[in-house]
């Protein structure tokens, strides 16, 4: 009867670019693919925009605007990546719609950015990360391989504690 007052014991995660995915494991870094920072997928975009694959909001925004971090209401934190080591671009390409403390809904359009630039000195692989693995109780992935909608496609569910 008291059921309707608890939390939703999982989290969709949808896709937040349009591409294919990827295993975590087969990211070409050592701090995701060993899953240092978390675990999560990855995705090799075929369009420069990312779009918010969960509801929630907004909890930080990279300076450089080459990565961002999102919080669901569960209170589960996904990290968005976009491309390997692109920090050292110090922004340059990239484009947010968004600010901290924002209110965001699956579908969402976050950044764009300039692929070719990106692709010029940078692998694209861009890794979607759950940081608070501690509130985590297990993660179903969808199969890696799959052509990937932004917004449509679930790629993640994850169970929490």
């Amino acid at each position: 009867m008291f059921n309707i007052f608890k939390k939703k014991k999982y989290v969709d995660i949808y896709s937040p670019i349009n591409g294919r995915l990827l295993k975590i494991e087969d990211v070409p870094d050592p701090v995701f693919s060993q899953k240092m920072v978390g675990d999560g997928v990855a995705l090799e975009p075929t369009e420069g925009i990312v779009y918010s694959p969960v509801n929630g909001t907004l909890i930080q925004l990279f300076p450089t605007k080459h990565a961002l971090g999102i919080k669901t209401e569960e209170g589960l934190e996904i990290l968005i990546h976009i491309g390997m080591d692109t920090v050292e671009m110090k922004g340059n390409g990239f484009e947010s719609f968004v600010s901290e403390g924002e209110k965001v809904k699956v579908g969402d359009k976050l950044i764009k950015f300039d692929m070719e630039l990106v692709k010029k000195e940078h692998p694209l692989t861009s890794p979607i990360i759950i940081t608070n693995m501690d509130i985590v109780d297990k993660i179903v992935k969808e199969p890696d391989g799959e052509e990937v909608k932004a917004g449509n496609t679930k790629v993640m569910r994850v169970y929490l504690k």
